[in-house]
């Protein structure tokens, strides 16, 4: 699949650094939030599905990216991450996670752009964790293939180029839906009707201003220092199955739980999932990077808005 970027002139004047985020998920907008945030980077934005009056239009499946100027680095989160979806669609879901992958970093190493891909914890299969960047990978579904297909890809078209491995994320949405974990809201609210909960896979969910501070991080140091290149991992520290986010999550909200049942069988529907893909993280602790929220302040500031009693939105806070 063919990646055509088109360049203008890098703008000197400003004597900022310029940062491009290929946008799809939740975690691309807060990244975008982040560099933005910080008044050396200069961050117009890109995306696929989301937007905001900053971003420049542009979309990897139509194979174009308009680029005005030459950024010094791009963060590449977008993808088709819903295992499930990827199973029933996988051609198009390999086109966005490898084929476009890799033809996008041929072109930020024409350019000489530092390449952040957004990678994921379903690359390993779960059965001897932590994982250590150099741990083998064997993923389980073909969402995980596609990514480490993508992260192979990205790699051999960019030697400089970094992989962020992540695990299930969660913040601030537009809908529920965008997230593993924001999407168990309305059951946790429901509570005149019975719930199941997997409480079998064992999660730790990261909130996405975490891993926009990460990537921030990690592409400073780059600047001061080529050698910053290769495989990384971050994640939470929370160590949670769904059932005991949803028990956070109303703790968070002072609402019930005892409507919440916990599934302890291997889910037998949709695509095989890792019981525990546990990332080890002391890779960039030792650079210095890293930032965690706890859940239950994370979630609470990342749900609120999505509060069905109005009462409760007077005193959650309080």
């Amino acid at each position: 699949m063919p990646l055509d970027v088109v360049l203008g002139e890098q703008d000197q004047s400003l004597n900022r650094l310029i940062c491009w985020i290929l946008m799809q998920f939740i975690t691309s907008f807060m990244i975008f939030r982040d560099f933005n945030s910080v008044s050396r980077w200069w961050d117009p934005g890109l995306y696929i599905l989301r937007s905001t009056p900053d971003c420049v239009h542009s979309s990897l499946k139509t194979a174009t990216i308009v680029l005005p100027q030459v950024p010094h680095v791009i963060v590449h989160c977008a993808a088709e991450r819903r295992p499930d979806v990827v199973e029933n669609h996988p051609d198009a879901a390999a086109q966005l996670n490898v084929d476009a992958s890799g033809n996008l970093a041929k072109e930020a190493a024409a350019i000489g752009a530092f390449l952040i891909y957004i990678s994921s914890d379903y690359v390993f299969d779960g059965t001897n964790p932590p994982y250590r960047e150099e741990d083998i990978p064997s993923p389980l579904n073909l969402y995980g293939k596609t990514k480490l297909e993508g992260e192979k890809a990205v790699l051999q078209n960019n030697l400089g180029a970094a992989v962020l491995r992540i695990p299930v994320l969660y913040g601030e949405v537009e809908k529920l839906e965008e997230s593993a974990v924001t999407v168990m809201f309305d059951k946790v609210q429901f509570s005149n009707k019975s719930a199941n909960m997997d409480h079998w896979q064992q999660r730790f969910p990261t909130h996405v201003k975490d891993v926009a501070t990460v990537c921030r991080q990690l592409a400073e140091k780059r600047m001061l220092d080529p050698s910053i290149k290769g495989t990384f991992h971050w994640s939470g520290n929370e160590q949670m199955t769904k059932y005991e986010m949803a028990c956070a999550i109303a703790d968070a909200f002072n609402l019930p739980s005892s409507h919440l049942r916990p599934i302890t069988d291997s889910p037998v529907l949709g695509a095989q999932r890792p019981r525990n893909a546990q990332l080890d993280c002391s890779k960039l602790e030792t650079l210095g990077i890293g930032q965690r929220t706890p859940f239950r302040i994370g979630i609470k500031e990342s749900l609120w808005p999505f509060l069905i009693d109005k009462r409760w939105r007077q005193t959650v806070f309080h």
